[in-house]
């Protein structure tokens, strides 16, 4: 068995590249940049390059992708390029050689301003190799796991970067740990299940009945959902959040792949109560990789065109 993963320098590429390695499963890392997780550089764009890292291959890692950090940084059409046109490649690439699975990492973002993805999207492509050539695909809308700063000044302002992470662990984030599990799970689960689209987040305490008072009293909720936590953050000097805007439910992933994500809010709150640092092992040994390599006025990437001159 040789698994392909796509985007291996990045943080979930390295992160499925040191788990697979250690568990003794072969694996090939492509990407553009060189890493020591990476096997072959090149790019997904490229049919050629994309057809000779698919030979012998059983089964598709495919986290590769331009994504928010990249939107003031590259043209739309690198997007297109590599999202969309990259995504073909290696679906394609994978129906020819007969792969026997295939995960997608996609973002909770597509149930943001799009409820559901455009056509010809990523997603969408997916959805037709399953449908047309047979080749089984999972879709993982992962909420957030990279362990850089907040790109949002305001939500960076006066308050502190693991207490800001716990909080999203409520309802937005996901421990990259958990991430890498949920992949390894669904490819091995994608030829019963056929296509399927699941969320991949840290499992909230919120029932469907608190979304109206999230909006407007969600430390209220936190302490009724999870009892000690608001004594565990006032003696640590953190503050939980005030407001909830949505919620992602990781519930049909949990059912349908047997994944049990370990490292959430009540694990945060444990680490807290101990000392210690929030997040798993893994997580830790990737570390904070960056994404441009340069500095910038509002942080680690740019939200809008402002690449810091000195």
């Amino acid at each position: 068995m040789t698994l392909l993963v796509t985007g291996s320098a990045g943080h979930l590429g390295e992160g499925l590249m040191r788990t697979l390695r250690a568990r003794g499963i072969q694996a090939r890392g492509v990407d553009i940049a060189h890493s020591p997780w990476t096997d072959r550089v090149g790019s997904i764009v490229d049919r050629g390059f994309v057809d000779r890292c698919m030979d012998g291959v059983t089964g598709v890692l495919h986290t590769a992708t331009l994504h928010k950090p990249h939107v003031a940084t590259h043209p739309a059409q690198a997007f297109i390029d590599t999202n969309v046109g990259g995504t073909l490649r290696l679906l394609e690439s994978a129906c020819a050689h007969g792969v026997g699975a295939f995960v997608f990492t996609s973002t909770t973002s597509v149930s943001g301003d799009a409820l559901v993805p455009a056509d010809g999207a990523p997603e969408d492509l997916c959805r037709l190799a399953q449908r047309n050539h047979g080749l089984p695909v999972v879709v993982l809308r992962t909420s957030r796991f990279f362990p850089e700063p907040d790109d949002d000044p305001a939500r960076r302002a006066g308050i502190e970067d693991a207490n800001l992470k716990a909080n999203e662990l409520l309802y937005r984030r996901v421990d990259l740990q958990d991430v890498v599990d949920a992949h390894l799970l669904a490819l091995a689960r994608a030829p019963s299940l056929g296509f399927e689209r699941l969320i991949v987040s840290a499992t909230t305490p919120f029932l469907r009945e608190d979304a109206t008072a999230l909006r407007h009293a969600a430390a209220d909720v936190v302490a009724r959902r999870v009892p000690g936590a608001s004594a565990a953050y006032e003696a640590a000097g953190w503050t939980l959040p005030a407001a909830i805007d949505r919620v992602y439910d990781n519930a049909r992933a949990r059912a349908l792949l047997g994944w049990m994500p370990r490292h959430g809010f009540t694990d945060a709150l444990a680490r807290l109560r101990e000392g210690r640092s929030i997040g798993s092992a893994l997580a830790h040994a990737v570390g904070i990789k960056g994404y441009h390599g340069d500095a910038w006025r509002d942080g680690v990437y740019p939200v809008t065109a402002c690449k810091d001159a000195s």
